[in-house]
């Protein structure tokens, strides 16, 4: 990638800020930095006892033995907790000037006006910008970060908060449960449809930063919600930490789709924790695409819990020089005529690596289940790489599954009818690579579509024609 593709890439996430956080537990962590959190937030001591005990499981944890080098975090040296402005603001001239010229370039105020019923925006470990439209606050409808719902919805939170990924689930989850902060708490009362999305933004901006939002979202029975995230970090010379938690609850007739858009910077390690649970009859829609980021571990999960229940899972994955993409997904059948899909879709360059890891699991209870996965990879050059690991665990005769891959380089056939038709190479290849993500866009926002467009190819400059 030339400097001014990289140039650009750092345009498109906003730059390095400099800002001076108002409040910081510093480098490290230690049973007092878990205490220092808990008591800057004046929380309720059931959670303070929750993040001790997670932190001594994550403590006894060991690394995950699979998948990507991780060798090169130094958890000793990351900055768990760092409060950027000392109040959450309700309208966008309450931010900060310079929190809010970052915003302002990457296009969130803009976004909100024009497409979404509601935002928020976190800076480092804290929302500093939430609003939602005031029809769907009539409705019932609750939209803020998870620190906010824990003073004003307490019940709601230690009902849910840790009941689908469990702090003993993996040494990250554990690590995000004693130093959560921030993330997005979505409430959609029975039979409420918020069809217009509602848009959450993360942002890190120093290096050696961790950002552990915690999200939580409920989506009562015969309700709907379109829920979008997007999540950036500038070009610095030392690795950050980025180790979310995300749990989805989607009730009997109920319907969400998760949409997350990824513009790490190749200095962001991204590790991932996503578990949705959907009743009868419910459906579940994670849409995934990551760009950029040093190495992305993120597999998001659905319990089809409920008869008829439906899962589907739809991804791509940009993995360019010095950048592994190990992502996926696990759908659980745990219901009779329950159905999932999972379609993967990879593009690597310049050396990249792109790996599919995933996992279909049939219980005994799971008869006439179906599910189909397609895999499929295109490779740039020959210096890149990608593997497929599916698992699939029956235990039951009465099923049905589809898998499919494929990896394969741009086709010689299509670049020569195009060039025939008088376009250059690049733009040839470029038309063949949105044409191979074309499943993917299509279920997005035409405004997110036109950006993952844009992103894509700010990317794949000089990798090319």
């Amino acid at each position: 990638m030339n400097n001014q593709t990289k140039d650009s890439l750092s345009d498109e996430r906003g730059g390095v800020d400099d800002i001076t956080p108002v409040f910081s537990t510093g480098v490290g962590i230690d049973v007092a930095t878990i205490i220092q959190i808990s008591k800057s937030k004046d929380e309720p001591e059931w959670m303070l006892k929750l993040r001790l005990k997670a932190y001594q499981v994550y403590l006894e944890k060991e690394m995950p033995d699979y998948g990507p080098d991780l060798s090169g975090i130094d958890l000793s040296q990351i900055k768990y907790f760092q409060r950027a402005t000392d109040r959450i603001a309700r309208t966008w001239e309450e931010v900060p000037d310079e929190i809010k010229t970052t915003f302002e370039r990457i296009g969130v105020p803009e976004a909100e006006r024009q497409y979404l019923a509601g935002s928020a925006a976190q800076y480092e470990s804290e929302a500093v910008y939430s609003n939602l439209k005031r029809d769907l606050e009539d409705q019932g409808i609750i939209f803020m970060d998870t620190d906010s719902a824990l003073k004003k919805h307490p019940e709601l939170v230690k009902e849910y908060f840790g009941t689908l990924v469990t702090m003993e689930d993996n040494k990250f989850a554990a690590l995000n449960t004693a130093v959560w902060s921030g993330g997005t708490f979505l409430y959609v009362p029975k039979n409420v449809h918020a069809d217009v999305p509602i848009q959450s933004y993360f942002r890190i901006n120093a290096g050696r930063t961790g950002q552990f939002e915690r999200t939580l979202i409920i989506v009562e029975e015969g309700a709907s919600v379109n829920y979008v995230e997007g999540c950036t970090a500038p070009n610095y010379s030392e690795d950050s930490l980025h180790a979310a938690v995300v749990e989805v609850f989607v009730k009997k007739d109920g319907y969400c789709r998760y949409t997350t858009i990824q513009n790490w910077s190749t200095n962001v390690y991204s590790l991932e924790t996503k578990r949705a649970q959907a009743a009868k009859n419910a459906t579940m829609e994670w849409v995934d695409g990551n760009l950029g980021s040093k190495v992305t571990m993120k597999y998001p999960s659905i319990y089809l819990v409920g008869e008829g229940a439906t899962g589907s899972m739809l991804s791509i994955a940009a993995a360019g020089a010095n950048m592994h993409q190990d992502t996926g997904a696990k759908m659980i059948h745990m219901a009779p005529r329950t159905h999932s899909t999972i379609v993967s879709k990879s593009i690597c360059h310049n050396g990249g690596r792109a790996d599919y890891r995933g996992l279909i699991k049939y219980t005994k209870e799971a008869v006439k289940a179906k599910s189909h996965i397609e895999c499929d990879t295109i490779l740039m050059d020959n210096n890149s790489a990608s593997d497929t690991f599916p698992i699939n665990d029956i235990e039951t005769s009465d099923g049905t599954i589809e898998h499919e891959a494929h990896v394969s380089k741009i086709s010689e056939g299509q670049l020569y009818y195009l060039k025939s038709r008088g376009l250059d190479e690049s733009t040839a290849s470029q038309l063949i690579i949105m044409g191979f993500l074309e499943p993917f866009t299509k279920q997005l926002p035409m405004e997110y579509a036109v950006e993952l467009d844009r992103l894509i190819k700010f990317q794949m400059e000089g990798s090319i024609g």
